[in-house]
């Protein structure tokens, strides 16, 4: 059997490299190179969006990605035409966080997607281990904001998170038992 010779890859240019080059170019060339990238792929449209409006918080650009987390639940694919794409809910999560450092933001589309992971499986049932494994992570994640950075965000959520828990009920799995331990200890610490 013959042998193919290795094809060398050549590999990415670093960043200091690209800084290099940028560092270079002036204002006019920087927003052109900026234009590109935006009309390049809804992926940088929305992150030069979301950072380019991350002190509003809670506008436009975060309804984006509560949107692109809504509907990796809800859309006929998450229904029963397809499976779950559960990463690309999270994956939303921390590409709104990493374009905008925005914790009440971050924490809204968080409370997002256990809402709508709580809301999926109560309204269509029974899922899976890593379904549940997934929401669990959302929760404890937030419940890690509202315990630290965002401790005085806890009012602006509880509701919300009681609801949550309450529409777990009767949900098997030990996901019942988890949603109420973590949102009854956020209101016994936060409360």
């Amino acid at each position: 059997m013959p042998i193919e010779p290795k094809i060398p890859t050549k590999k990415p240019v670093a960043w200091s490299a690209a800084r290099q080059h940028l560092i270079t170019l002036d204002k006019s060339a920087l927003i052109d190179l900026v234009k590109d990238l935006y009309a390049a792929a809804p992926a940088n449209r929305d992150f030069i969006q979301a950072r380019c409006n991350a002190a509003e918080g809670c506008g436009a650009a975060l309804e984006i990605y509560r949107q692109k987390i809504v509907g990796q639940f809800f859309s006929k694919c998450a229904i029963g035409m397809g499976p779950l794409k559960l990463g690309v809910a999270r994956k939303a999560i921390r590409d709104y966080r990493k374009a905008t450092g925005n914790i009440l933001g971050t924490a809204e589309l968080l409370l997002t997607y256990v809402e709508s992971g709580v809301r999926f499986t109560h309204e269509y049932g029974d899922v899976d281990e890593r379904f549940y494994t997934s929401v669990e992570s959302a929760l404890d994640e937030l419940a890690g904001l509202l315990r630290g950075e965002a401790r005085e965000l806890y009012p602006k959520f509880r509701e919300r998170l009681a609801k949550a828990e309450k529409m777990t009920d009767g949900i098997g799995w030990g996901f019942h038992d988890f949603v109420s331990g973590e949102v009854g200890s956020l209101e016994d610490e936060l409360g």
